[in-house]
């Protein structure tokens, strides 16, 4: 059965909903959420009556339904506005709700590795990250767990074992690892708000996070050194079209690309990479090479042809503007409610979809998974 979290009395709701309001003004200033201030929060009444309060409660209500995963991930990711102390509130915030849906699992499994990952010290080891190491760091999150994990949880190990003999993003991403450490999180059910059970799955986040990273930057160097030796070759430009970029990309650009998608992968892991185009590049690359498979036919329309290069550009800006700092910068705007700041960052409306942690952007016949669907109930 899920752990009872003890009621907050009004004086704690309170305190917290005013720690909570600047994070979720920020959301909803980044993603256009269209949500009226909350009055009360706003002004920054220290002691508000009962209407007061619940209104509060509403207002933090409405913005978790409104909030979708993939948009807290990417936000808290890429924001300097949100400390250890931010995502401790975010997660009892989320720890305490009476009812938790698959949405709500999923922010809390986020933000226990998220939160996590900023404790964790830099040069940490797999082989240390066991779970006493793990529970010890979330003492302030979960309080004192006690360490004997169900027999169930030992199929995460598994996984990890599964995900760190890949070696390529590509065989991560079709070989089922993911699959499988999903449907064990689903499969859980309650059991999942267990103490040791969050543990576990922090760990299991945290070092499927590192997997990951390797597998990336081990494909981005494998790109970078086909593509010297395709120039050692006199080779300039190669069909990248099952990529999304031109069917003669001049390589002298890839290899720009590449070096600004390696600074966007220096940075802590975040959703939303251009996996896609990654895993095809390099396709495209060892094809260019005699290696690997033959393309498939192109069969796609020839305006897609013709605007490949627009991701490239966005990507390679998107990673400058992230060396520079200033994606950070941009977001210190204060003196303003969500929905004034909202207007000044105008941008296209999130997605009601789900997307998954290690997000596969690209071309929409491409499916590396089919467990995206949002609304599936454990």
């Amino acid at each position: 059965m899920t752990p009872t979290t003890p009621t907050p009395d009004p004086a704690a709701q309170w305190n917290s909903a005013r720690r909570l309001y600047p994070i979720y003004f920020e959301l909803a200033r980044e993603f256009v959420i269209d949500v009226p201030p909350c009055a009360d929060l706003e002004a920054g009444v220290e002691t508000p009556g009962k209407d007061a309060l619940e209104q509060a409660n509403r207002w933090l209500e409405d913005m978790d339904q409104r909030i979708q995963v993939h948009q807290m991930r990417q936000f808290l990711q890429t924001t300097s506005l949100v400390n250890q102390a931010g995502l401790l509130d975010l997660l009892q915030h989320f720890l305490a709700r009476p009812e938790k849906s698959d949405a709500i699992r999923d922010k809390i499994d986020f933000l226990l590795v998220q939160y996590f990952s900023q404790l964790a010290p830099t040069g940490v080891v797999d082989a240390e990250v066991d779970l006493a190491f793990v529970a010890d760091s979330l003492e302030p999150a979960l309080g004192n767990v006690e360490l004997k994990p169900p027999v169930w949880l030992n199929a995460l190990d598994r996984v990890l074992e599964a995900a760190r003999r890949c070696h390529s993003l590509d065989e991560l991403l079709h070989g089922g690892s993911l699959e499988q450490g999903r449907k064990v999180k689903s499969q859980a059910g309650d059991l999942f708000y267990l103490p040791v059970a969050l543990v576990a799955f922090t760990r299991f986040g945290y070092l499927m996070r590192r997997v990951f990273f390797r597998l990336m930057l081990g494909d981005l160097n494998i790109i970078l050194d086909g593509l010297s030796e395709l120039e050692d070759k006199g080779v300039q430009t190669i069909d990248c079209r099952r990529a999304q970029f031109s069917a003669e990309e001049p390589i002298l650009r890839l290899r720009m690309i590449c070096q600004s998608w390696k600074v966007m992968f220096q940075a802590e892991y975040s959703s939303g990479q251009p996996l896609r185009m990654l895993v095809d590049l390099r396709a495209s690359v060892d094809h260019a090479l005699g290696r690997g498979k033959a393309l498939e036919p192109a069969a796609k329309p020839e305006a897609k042809a013709a605007a490949a290069a627009e991701p490239a550009a966005k990507l390679a800006a998107k990673a400058a503007a992230a060396a520079a700092g200033s994606s950070v910068t941009s977001r210190a705007q204060a003196g303003s409610s969500p929905t004034q700041s909202a207007a000044a960052k105008p941008k296209a409306a999130p997605s009601d979809s789900d997307v998954p942690e290690f997000e596969i952007s690209g071309a929409p016949d491409w499916d590396a998974d089919s467990d995206s669907q949002p609304g599936k109930k454990s």
